[in-house]
């Protein structure tokens, strides 16, 4: 997840990591109109509630945020419309297959430029339980204090 060279993080979904197991990571183009993608280049975007899903074989990223153009007039997008995601049709296949088999989410990790073009990453996710995420917490926490603890040592 860490910011490759020639690539420029835009937005982060950090409720992703939190509330899903993360099992694979596919990076995906979007169909956008031209005041999205200058709206995205302002960094005016949030993932945090959105998901993609597949319907006739194509791929959608669905109620992700993108804030209207500050100069966009009357050619100014709706904000949370439907965006088609670009991927191969193997690629789709797969997603279908492990989605309805398997019951796993498709959710969208972080939305980044890369040689110009506006890219999506977007994970193969199963819901964490509740004891799952406190399980993150207590380890999280553990490794913090360790860490903390080999500094304050002389």
């Amino acid at each position: 997840m860490a910011e490759q060279p020639g690539e420029k993080v835009v937005s982060v979904n950090r409720q992703a990591s939190h509330n899903y197991h993360l099992l694979e990571r596919f990076e995906a183009g979007l169909v956008l109109t031209g005041t999205e993608v200058k709206s995205i280049r302002e960094g005016r975007v949030n993932l945090r509630d959105s998901y993609a899903a597949i319907k006739d074989e194509e791929a959608w990223l669905l109620n992700a945020h993108v804030s209207p153009y500050s100069h966009g007039n009357i050619y100014n997008h709706d904000p949370l419309r439907s965006r088609k995601l670009l991927l191969r049709r193997e690629e789709i296949r797969r997603l279908i297959g492990k989605t309805r088999e398997r019951g796993l989410t498709l959710v969208p990790t972080r939305l980044y430029l890369k040689k110009g073009r506006i890219k999506v990453e977007l994970a193969l996710a199963k819901g964490k339980r509740e004891y799952d995420k406190r399980e993150t917490e207590r380890r999280r926490e553990a490794d913090h204090e360790a860490r903390q603890a080999m500094r304050s040592r002389p």
